[in-house]
């Protein structure tokens, strides 16, 4: 099972410059559409004066969720080539904006296509990649009498709780790697008085 990716450690930058018109590209690393409009509106505030603000950005663990924004540019010569960037970096939870300023010369639609591809193609060339890994969030159930058997099983499967409540009742909730988590559930469910239930990551 494929569960890592590619993605932005943090956020980058990058240029390029075309007859006068300036192409400043900015990337970040992304949770979800919430964070990205916040990132938009942000930049949109600090460079107000700019043109053009183009983006794309690729969501999920295999960039199966994206998006493509021209802002005003002919079609297909601004979010596009920053789409094809991410693509070609396998790159994911990546949003790229690029900000022009124009310098009173059209550049084509090929001259744009280069800039846009080009600012962004610097970007990631100054950024730094990592590689995470796709997680499911689970939650193990069970009587206190039990802790002892939860936690050596945790400790064979490399596991930390990272939320616990320890009553008459007791209650972990762990992070496990996707290709782990079958495994994982199916030795619980195999202990009469245990229980597991997948959480929704936000939970």
């Amino acid at each position: 099972m494929d569960d890592s990716y590619k993605t932005l450690e943090g956020p980058a930058e990058g240029t390029y410059r075309d007859k006068g018109s300036r192409f400043l590209a900015f990337g970040f690393p992304v949770k979800n559409e919430e964070e990205i409009r916040s990132i938009l509106a942000s930049l949109r505030k600090k460079y107000h004066d700019a043109r053009h603000h183009c983006y794309a950005y690729r969501m999920g663990p295999a960039g199966e969720n994206y998006r493509i924004n021209d802002d005003g540019e002919p079609s297909g010569t601004a979010g596009k080539p920053i789409h094809g960037q991410l693509l070609s970096n396998n790159l994911t939870q990546v949003l790229v904006v690029v900000v022009r300023y124009f310098g009173g010369t059209l550049l084509g639609t090929g001259g744009l296509i280069n800039a846009y591809r080009s600012a962004t193609a610097d970007m990631i060339l100054h950024s730094r990649i990592i590689l995470r890994l796709v997680e499911v969030k689970m939650r193990l159930i069970f009587p206190y009498d039990m802790l002892n058997t939860v936690m050596k099983i945790l400790k064979e499967e490399s596991l930390s709780p990272v939320d616990a409540e320890y009553n008459t009742t007791c209650s972990l909730v762990v992070y496990v790697r996707a290709s782990a988590a079958d495994k994982l559930s199916g030795r619980i469910k195999m202990i009469t008085g245990l229980h597991i239930d997948t959480l929704k990551m936000d939970d």
